[in-house]
């Protein structure tokens, strides 16, 4: 493995230092993914390679969102990162962006798709709040859908159209549920993603900050319609699978086997959200990924 850059006006093949840049991206999935790293071992060699450094520069933009900074600095990095995945070359000095260009020198990886993600982790740090499905939608599209559109370059498909559009429902299904299980979680850290119109339907407060749910009982019903829309989608993402070859497919049905039993939970028990984010042992996330392999799970 390796790409042909110039160094000193003469051709050479940096093969020790593309595949360095590769094992920093495995190291970066391995340690952070808790959830995807499952499924990325089952793929063969090159794509789980091609999958991590999607990873890795994913992780990165995310932890700008998610971290301490204030909140111009943050939207100067976003806009940084922005500028360094246009540029990403073979050449760079940043192993995830070399990575990244190897990936999409051999691969149909649309690295443009990165911006939709970046605009999405802005709207977090300008603390946007949703107040239709449909606005909620296009947040879950930049963030998630774009994750499904750049992993769908990796997995490959015979029918790049319609895989495309069913990627992009499965990454909406998972961040639906992510919005689920991190409720309280976002709460706290000042962000309410669900749509204003569904709280006030069900009549339940969720205010930034650390108030409380006044009526449980409103609370699961919420919970359980936001679930039931979920499904909706899982049910549009999962006829991806059989457009994907076995081991993309054992990967992708991994990623979505482990979500897709984390909503289940949660709409069995709305009221945990409340309490602690919902999470599946690391024993139950390999027998997803091991089902999977085997070609048992949806």
């Amino acid at each position: 493995m390796g790409a042909v850059v110039r160094v000193g006006g003469n051709l050479v093949t940096d093969w020790a230092r593309i595949r360095d840049a590769y094992l920093e991206c495995e190291r970066i999935t391995r340690e952070q993914a808790r959830n995807f790293s499952y499924g990325i071992r089952l793929l063969p060699v090159p794509k789980r390679r091609a999958l991590s450094a999607v990873y890795a520069f994913a992780r990165r933009v995310d932890d700008i969102g998610d971290g301490d900074l204030p909140r111009d600095e943050k939207l100067r990095r976003l806009k940084d990162a922005r500028r360094a995945v246009h540029a990403a070359s073979t050449d760079a000095a940043d192993p995830v962006l070399v990575a990244l260009a190897d990936s999409a020198a051999r691969l149909p990886v649309p690295l443009a798709a990165f911006d939709e993600l970046i605009d999405g982790c802005e709207a977090d740090v300008r603390g946007v709040r949703y107040g239709t499905f449909e606005e909620l939608l296009h947040y879950c599209r930049c963030v998630a859908g774009s994750i499904g559109r750049l992993s769908l370059g990796v997995f490959g498909t015979i029918d790049p159209a319609i895989a495309e559009a069913r990627a992009d429902a499965l990454g909406v299904a998972l961040q639906l549920t992510n919005i689920l299980r991190d409720v309280r979680e976002d709460q706290l850290s000042g962000r309410v993603y669900l749509p204003a119109d569904d709280l006030a339907r069900f009549g339940v407060r969720l205010e930034p900050g650390n108030g409380a749910v006044e009526d449980p009982q409103r609370w699961d019903g919420l919970i359980r319609f936001q679930a039931a829309r979920a499904e909706q989608w899982y049910a549009e993402g999962l006829r991806l699978l059989p457009m994907l070859d076995r081991r993309s497919r054992a990967c992708c049905a991994s990623m979505a086997g482990i979500y897709h039993e984390l909503l289940a939970r949660i709409a069995a028990d709305p009221r945990a959200a409340l309490e602690q984010r919902t999470s599946l042992s690391g024993w139950r996330k390999a027998g997803v990924a091991a089902r999977s392999l085997a070609g048992m799970a949806p």
